[in-house]
């Protein structure tokens, strides 16, 4: 299954490694959205940053 990750919130005066984690997963200002596949390790990082990030999963691909 597919995820989309989108982040709603900014990065400015957050902890270094949330700035890392949201780098990793393709993201870098609001608004910008990446597809990933729902995996523990995509799964943990989004847990991570959670009050930073809006995810949906896609049905059907």
């Amino acid at each position: 299954m597919k995820i989309k990750v989108t982040q709603i919130r900014s990065t400015i005066n957050r902890k270094e490694d949330h700035k890392r984690v949201i780098e990793s997963l393709g993201l870098g200002r609001i608004g910008k959205s990446r597809i990933h596949e729902d995996s523990p390790s995509i799964m943990g990082m989004i847990k991570k940053v959670s009050y930073l990030v809006k995810v949906e999963t896609l049905q059907g691909e």
